[in-house]
């Protein structure tokens, strides 16, 4: 545990801290409206908390608690106890801190609240009701300024440019008291906020309500942009301005609540709109491209661009010429919304909401979606695991949100793979693609094995783990390497189906009353390994259940490894590991007592830990010591030693 002293600090955090910090919070899987119940009556943690304050112990305590670190850095937790303690002196209306120091348990709520994830009508609701003191529903204007200069805080340490984020957020304080009588409801607050959109995406919006919204995001440009609603130019060192994850339509942040023009439609309102193919046009900038239609040069914010075939035309020229839209060049791969239907709320639609596996196909706002066969396509399922390849799967994420159609990226973070193979549980022709390590690849398998499903799709991978063994043998290399994913869709399409086995493991103890750890899972993928390399892998994954920020690159992962390894040799743990486990090989025992075992692998796969091959490549010479028809088990050693992996 590490608790702040109460000696001076340089106020400021520095972006290393704040991005240290983040870190922490990315893998943290606790609320802190869970941990502040820690110091009401009856928590684990009153004893640390003075009226509206809590201590410099309490503090470290709620940063242990809150981001599960028993080893959070004492001097960053130190600077964020003072960064607290002196950005409350430049907050007006407030009570004389007591004797005692200490920092405001609800400014710090509120300040990390905005940084986790969360549904922004939740965090809305959550930061009005901690400052809500008599809980009678109400805020005044002060109270409603130290919120604001919270999400200020937290949006400085973000990346944001705060001066032109203050008169967006001041302007919306104005119009959230819509009576005017100086104080604001719960509901005028969130109604306000949910239709601010800098702010909701300060709060952490992550998906639309309603189809056809955008998915702002913040992002810094590194070329001169246009504002699509404004058509101004983004200005400032920064060029910072919020785009559209799935349409990358740009805007000021100030522009962004005045009415822009609608986002991508993902699917279509009734059946009788399947097949209808049309084009998507967003307002883009086209950067001098042609004109599809007239074959002339577009200038600036004078251009249209199709989100599914790519084309781009005139403002003037979009309503002439074809209107069918042919997806492209990723037409095999992408499910447009013209073969996505929202089904009607007559019997079968009724009869859809009593199956579960339909409760998972309704958006937000209530459509219950159904995918029609797209004839000569195989549309993709498109998996991502947002947390491997240290941030990679957010960037991975994004784009094939951008490439394809929304519906079909999912995110495993928000609910694992059930919810896509539910959608596309109808269709008879597609593929999946699991962007991750070769867990989640497992991961996906087994919920595929689950699912029950009326075919197999085959299944690709885009490796972002660390060791990427299976990606390997597949022929999809041992690690993304930040290639263009457009050209990474080709290969998927141009690839070649090849089988796999897969083998079940059984463990059966020996005394049925013995309660040990539970097996994960029963099918081996890679391989299924005893004593030294179990051992690394094992005290690998309890270290990064306990402190996960340490892993977020796979660099530092094989680091981890290494550390382990070296470990573990010197230790030799397992030297005595024939004396525990005898083998038998189809019907025969093997004799273990010539030989020095510290660990057994039965390995599906010819690459493990990280592109090993453990059987190595034969010389044309040793091969042709191995017998034309080989026995059904080679146990010999020398024999062992020349023959390839698949003889044996």
């Amino acid at each position: 545990m590490t608790a702040p002293t109460n000696k001076a600090k340089d106020p400021d955090l520095s972006p290393v801290d704040f991005i240290q910090l983040q870190q922490y919070m990315d893998y943290s899987r606790v609320r802190v409206k869970d941990v502040i119940k820690e110091f009401h009556a009856g928590g684990r943690f009153v004893q640390h908390r003075f009226g509206e304050r809590i201590d410099a112990t309490g503090f470290g305590l709620f940063l242990n608690a809150y981001l599960e670190a028993d080893d959070f850095p004492a001097d960053l937790c130190q600077r964020l106890f003072w960064y607290f303690q002196n950005a409350e002196r430049d907050v007006q209306m407030r009570s004389p801190p007591p004797k005692g120091g200490g920092v405001y348990l609800k400014e710090v709520s509120c300040y990390f609240s905005v940084l986790e994830e969360g549904l922004p009508r939740d965090k809305l609701e959550f930061t009005f009701k901690l400052y809500d003191k008599d809980g009678n529903g109400l805020l005044d204007s002060s109270e409603v300024d130290r919120i604001i200069t919270q999400m200020m805080r937290a949006a400085d340490y973000l990346g944001w440019d705060v001066t032109e984020l203050r008169p967006v957020l001041k302007d919306m304080m104005k119009a959230i008291d819509t009576d005017g009588n100086g104080t604001v409801t719960l509901q005028e607050w969130i109604q306000g906020g949910m239709n601010n959109v800098p702010l909701l995406v300060l709060l952490g919006l992550e998906m639309s309500e309603r189809d056809g919204q955008h998915v702002w995001r913040m992002k810094h440009f590194s070329k001169p942009v246009f504002c699509s609603v404004c058509r101004s130019m983004l200005l400032g060192v920064r060029k910072q301005g919020l785009c559209c994850v799935l349409c990358r339509y740009t805007a000021h942040s100030r522009c962004a609540n005045k009415n822009p023009d609608p986002c991508i439609r993902t699917f279509v309102m009734s059946n009788r709109l399947i097949g209808v193919t049309a084009h998507g046009w967003v307002s883009a900038d086209c950067d001098s491209s042609k004109c599809h239609f007239c074959n002339k040069k577009i200038k600036t914010l004078a251009g249209k661009r199709c989100v599914w075939c790519q084309q781009t035309r005139h403002d003037d020229c979009v309503n002439f010429g074809s209107s069918s839209c042919d997806c492209g060049s990723l037409r095999d791969h992408i499910l447009p919304p013209w073969a996505i239907y929202s089904m009607s709320k007559d019997e079968e639609g009724r009869k859809a909401l009593k199956d579960d596996k339909c409760i998972e196909n309704i958006t937000p706002d209530g459509h219950v979606l159904q995918i029609a066969p797209v004839p000569g396509t195989h549309p993709l399922l498109v998996f991502v695991n947002p947390k491997s390849g240290g941030k990679q799967g957010e960037r991975v994420l994004r784009k094939f949100q951008y490439l394809l159609n929304p519906r079909q990226v999912y995110n495993l973070s928000n609910g694992g793979p059930g919810p896509g193979l539910n959608l596309f549980r109808n269709l008879r022709d597609y593929k999946i693609l699991v962007c991750g390590g070769d867990g989640t690849v497992g991961w996906v398998l087994d919920a595929i094995d689950k699912a029950d499903l009326p075919v197999h799709p085959p299944v690709a991978v885009l490796p972002l783990g660390t060791g990427n063994d299976l990606a390997r043998c597949l022929r999809w290399g041992g690690g993304y390497d930040g290639t263009d994913l457009e050209e990474f869709l080709k290969e998927v399409q141009e690839s070649s189906l090849v089988p796999m086995d897969r083998w079940k493991v059984q463990v059966i103890p020996e005394d049925p009353r013995e309660i040990g750890d539970p097996v994960p899972y029963e099918i081996i993928n890679n391989y299924f390994s005893i004593g030294v390399d179990a051992s690394i892998a094992h005290r690998f994954h309890s270290m990064r259940e306990k402190c996960p920020q340490k892993f977020n690159s796979r660099i530092k992962n094989k680091l981890w490894y290494l550390e382990f390894a070296t470990s573990e040799t010197i230790s030799a743990s397992c030297k005595k590991l024939k004396e525990c486990l005898s083998i038998e090989c189809c019907g025969r025992a093997l004799d273990l007592s010539s030989h020095s075992l510290e660990g057994l692998a039965v390995i599906n796969i010819p690459s493990m830990h990280g592109g090993s091959n453990l059987w190595g490549e034969a010389k044309k010479e040793d091969r042709d010591g191995v017998p034309a028809e080989p026995p059904e088990v080679i146990t010999e050693q020398n024999l062992l030693k020349i023959s390839s992996q698949g003889r044996v």
